[in-house]
């Protein structure tokens, strides 16, 4: 990792056994570990859409040229990563068809066609799906020609109601990071160059990998009205007036499992929070040839099985082998059990985030097991929190800058004039972007970072994947 985080990362995705290369470059092959990794953080943000009172639904993946030309903004800021499908068959078709990048203008389309009056708002719709993004450089979920999502299409009434919905669903994307993968996000908006093409503003979640780089982690954007105008969604209010939809878009992908490789991950390979772990404990027997220690272990296994998520491993492969198996593969904790265990009423437990071990009394595991794994989803959080604590510097001029990023590779605190030229420049000198502005704002200086003129506002700058 200290020498090589590029070449570690790859060698855990593949060792690991989350992915395997797709024939197309730039494709993978989720495999079953890291298939059930995804849909356990799936299921969590398909939990909070539907207590916030969101469907579930499902779109095509084709769309037409003419149809995205709608939203000028929005067509611009995705041309060079669409895929275009030119022939269907042997025959080149009269227009060209999208290959889905994102849906708003399908749900656009939709919702001309089925809101026409107040009774028929908000509409709350979650599509899960696959889009596609040609990507010219591409890593293992953090960029892929393919990815997984979810993507978030809602129609308000007020401009109100919209802004509410933008951060409802931006909390509950930092939830997620946050109390579910065990990692801080800096939570703020986007500059006006970051921002969704199309968006009038994006909100975003930023947090910091073990290697000093920023991850957008989840972004929740309010439209405004530039769809509605575009795709004619307009509605009669209670009054009778024929009004545009306000609308919101939010989404999370795949790429979130990159920041969770890259954040808790070390030179054993994965370590998974408990809470989204697939499996929570694994029991490995020790000496297993000898009478009556397998039955003990799987015993112990269809006692434990209602409590946690529990696996047992009774394959003839050596318990060492096991061992750096599941570390490798950062279960969260390992379940030893032996004949010396058997004979004094014990397992050992060792935990993956720190190695310790603890001898555990039979008696007292139902208690202890769910108490140590709440330890270890701690304990992952409180080192990333401690990780972005050292790292985040602040700059008032561009030589702190740079030397911030050199020395102390994470997060730049550093005013800004609010002058996109002075954003491309940073970007330029340094490969440094703006991640985001936090809504609580510091007054680290008086002038801009850049170019010494009167601030605007503190920002947060990082290199980033």
């Amino acid at each position: 990792m200290e020498d090589d985080f590029a070449q570690w990362y790859t060698d855990v995705v593949k060792q690991a056994e989350l992915v395997d290369y797709g024939n197309v470059r730039g494709t993978m092959i989720i495999k079953p570990y890291g298939f059930a990794i995804w849909e356990n953080i799936r299921d969590e943000l398909d939990k909070k859409f539907k207590e916030t009172g969101h469907s579930n639904v499902y779109f095509p993946l084709f769309i037409p040229e003419s149809m995205l030309q709608k939203e000028k903004d929005h067509i611009e800021g995705f041309a060079p990563e669409v895929a275009w499908v030119t022939h269907g068959g042997e025959e080149e078709l009269t227009e060209r068809i999208c290959v889905r990048p994102t849906s708003e203008v399908l749900f656009g389309e939709y919702y001309s066609k089925n809101i026409h009056s107040y009774r028929d708002l908000p509409k709350l719709y979650n599509q899960w799906s696959n889009v596609v993004r040609w990507e010219k450089t591409t890593r293992p979920f953090l960029r892929s020609l393919e990815f997984l999502w979810q993507e978030g299409h809602t129609s308000h009434a007020t401009r109100e109601d919209a802004e509410a919905e933008t951060k409802q669903m931006f909390e509950i994307y930092a939830d997620i990071c946050e109390n579910y993968l065990a990692f801080p996000v800096l939570r703020g908006k986007k500059t006006e160059s970051e921002k969704f093409a199309g968006a009038d503003y994006t909100l975003t979640i930023e947090s910091l990998m073990h290697d000093g780089k920023a991850l957008q982690s989840g972004t929740s954007h309010y439209l405004g009205t530039g769809f509605a105008e575009a795709f004619d969604i307009n509605f009669l209010d209670e009054n009778g007036e024929q009004k545009p939809v306000h609308q919101t878009s939010w989404g999370m992908s795949t790429r979130i499992m990159g920041a969770l490789i890259m954040v808790h991950g070390d030179n054993r390979g994965l370590v998974i929070p408990p809470r989204i772990a697939p499996t929570q404990a694994m029991i490995v027997p020790v000496a297993q040839h000898k009478e009556g220690v397998l039955d003990k272990a799987y015993d112990l296994r269809d006692r434990l099985q209602n409590l946690v998520r529990v696996d047992i491993d009774g394959s003839d492969k050596k318990p060492g082998w096991k061992f750096n198996e599941y570390e490798m593969k950062g279960i969260p904790v390992r379940i030893e059990m032996g004949p010396k265990d058997i004979e004094k009423d014990q397992v050992v437990l060792v935990r993956r985030d720190t190695g310790d071990k603890e001898f555990v009394p039979l008696a007292e595991l139902e208690e202890r097991l769910p108490a140590l794994l709440e330890e270890v989803q701690r304990n992952l959080y409180d080192q990333a929190q401690e990780h972005l604590e050292e790292t985040t510097t602040t700059a008032v001029n561009m030589d702190e800058f740079k030397q911030a990023l050199e020395e102390s590779p994470g997060f730049i605190k550093a005013m800004w004039c609010g002058d996109e030229a002075c954003e491309e420049k940073i970007k330029e000198e340094t490969s440094a972007t703006s991640r985001c502005i936090p809504f609580e704002q510091e007054k680290v200086s008086d002038t801009c970072v850049c170019c010494g003129r009167e601030a605007k506002e503190m920002v947060y700058w990082a290199r980033a994947y």
